[in-house]
């Protein structure tokens, strides 16, 4: 028999889209009928950052990159696969993209418009909350893993200055 293996006391996992969207069967119903699947060839563009955001984004198929452009840099904010949702921050947020969305292979999404979103947390409030904790969530494996690339590249200079000293003696 295997064991499943568990998530750390405090670890930030991912919730099932099913759970995060479960809603009465009006909201979901709402949310089914105007649901857009969109197909995107490798190389296209899907959002760019700082334009409207249209809806929430869930992905169904391919690999995508999440890029954003930073104090006169151009950061790669890692890939997105499969089931997950892309762009809570600016579905729930202002508006407006906080990163560009590339696809990196052919790739399809489905999209739940704002206007059916919006409508979606007037009739079933806690809705907004699922995915707010989801946003909470995703924050917390981000800097989860920024720490984590943090103390990796800390560990390689210092090993790097320990080579360095040990020759030189």
């Amino acid at each position: 028999m295997q064991s499943e293996a568990k998530p750390e006391v405090g670890e930030a996992t991912p919730r099932p889209l099913a759970e995060l969207l479960s809603c009465p069967p009006a909201t979901a119903d709402l949310l089914n009928v105007t649901a857009q699947y969109i197909e995107f060839a490798s190389g296209d563009i899907v959002f760019r950052q700082g334009a409207a955001c249209r809806g929430l984004y869930v992905v169904a198929s391919g690999q995508l990159q999440r890029r954003a452009d930073r104090f006169q840099a151009r950061l790669v904010l890692g890939s997105v696969h499969p089931g997950e949702l892309v762009e809570l921050a600016a579905a729930l947020g202002n508006g407006q993209h906080t990163y560009s969305l590339v696809a990196q292979s052919p790739a399809s999404l489905m999209m739940l418009p704002m206007d059916s979103l919006n409508q979606a947390f007037d009739i079933y409030p806690p809705l907004r909350m699922q995915l707010l904790e989801e946003l909470a969530r995703e924050v917390s494996r981000a800097y989860l893993s920024c720490c984590a690339t943090r103390k990796a590249g800390m560990r390689r200079r210092t090993t790097k200055m320990s080579v360095t000293q040990s020759t030189a003696i």
